[in-house]
């Protein structure tokens, strides 16, 4: 049995997602958008974040993360993130490219910075010689598998609006987050619109979606234009009812928080699994992410029936990611491997 840990990515599309796409497959609809399905989807995340937002579909979450930055800055404002932010390390330089904007690097622990860490750029707002810092940008839930709490958001929120600052969040896992602080009644608009967040990429791909993201704006005057920028940088698709559909049956009754519960629930199996394997070292996991330290040679056995990825190679860390259609089984089967190699 091959079992895939590799990415959320990589598992398939909700049984009933996949239904709500069959089902819109019927008869005909206006193309781009402005169909009744785009008008429900829109509603369901009004719902959510409250009636004055400004809410538009998309195709993917690095379109997304481009789409809201280039909305968001002029072409000699920069933006600031995390050492190892997905725009920074993992677009292909598509922020900067697309945006035009340049991407300020601050270190990070487990993905997570602080506002202090701002400190460095911040004297840059007034120099001419130099990019302006216009934006943050930070990840929830970051990519070494942290998780931002509410307070965290909102004291690097307040540094940067005192400072002039707009705020991104890209949300791809946004959900494993909202599931992983909602024992301390932490909902899904605390983090980040009430947080201080400007403007937010949704994901939809990595929890359960065939594709499928969204830019959300909680300051609708930075969608001036959107709908244009967006079909001139590849996000617009003519059959949007089918993007569409799929977050109505996400959205309407808890379906989206359902698939990251269950995803954070198996990477917690996962890792209490592990715990006790002497030639790993198994990081507390706060979401859906399990990053383990292994002996390479153990690793390379693993690898032969297991797909995962080795984000560190000087340490050998590995990162171990569940989804909602991680099974109690294919956990026990990777426990079982990890256990006979001793």
């Amino acid at each position: 049995m091959f079992v895939g840990f590799i990415s959320d990515n990589a598992a398939g599309v909700h049984p009933r997602i996949l239904d709500a796409v069959v089902r819109a497959n019927s008869g005909y609809c206006p193309a781009y958008g402005e169909d009744d399905y785009c008008r429900q989807a829109q509603a369901e995340f009004r719902r959510l974040f409250g009636g004055d937002i400004e809410v538009f579909l998309a195709l993917s979450g690095t379109g997304c993360n481009v789409l809201s930055l280039r909305s968001a800055l002029r072409p000699w404002q920069a933006v600031i993130c995390s050492d190892v932010a997905h725009i920074n390390m993992d677009e292909s330089g598509a922020p900067e490219w697309g945006a035009g904007s340049k991407l300020l690097a601050v270190p990070s622990v487990n993905g997570k910075i602080s506002p202090d860490s701002l400190d460095i750029y911040l004297p840059d707002i007034k120099d001419c010689h130099h990019a302006t810092p216009h934006l943050l940008s930070i990840t929830q839930t970051t990519e070494k598998g942290a998780v931002y709490t509410p307070e965290e958001i909102r004291a690097l929120a307040d540094k940067a609006h005192a400072n002039g600052l707009l705020v991104h969040m890209d949300g791809t896992r946004l959900a494993n987050a909202v599931a992983a602080l909602e024992p301390r009644g932490v909902n899904l608009r605390a983090l980040t619109r009430d947080a201080g967040v400007d403007l937010l990429s949704f994901g939809g791909t990595k929890n359960g979606l065939m594709l499928g993201e969204a830019v959300v704006f909680f300051r609708p005057e930075l969608a001036e234009d959107f709908r244009t920028m967006r079909k001139q940088s590849l996000q617009l698709v003519s059959k949007m009812r089918f993007v569409a559909v799929q977050f109505i049956e996400a959205l309407r009754d808890g379906l989206w928080l359902e698939n990251a519960r269950h995803a954070n629930k198996m990477a917690r199996l996962l890792a209490d699994g592990l715990a006790g394997v002497p030639y790993m070292t198994v990081r507390e996991p706060e979401a859906n992410a399990v990053f383990v330290r292994m002996e390479p040679e153990r690793m390379a056995r693993l690898l032969q029936d297991f797909d995962f990825h080795e984000t560190d190679s000087a340490s050998h860390e590995a990162r171990l990611m569940c989804s909602f259609a991680t099974t109690e089984e294919e956990v026990a089967a990777f426990v079982r491997a990890a256990r006979a190699l001793i």
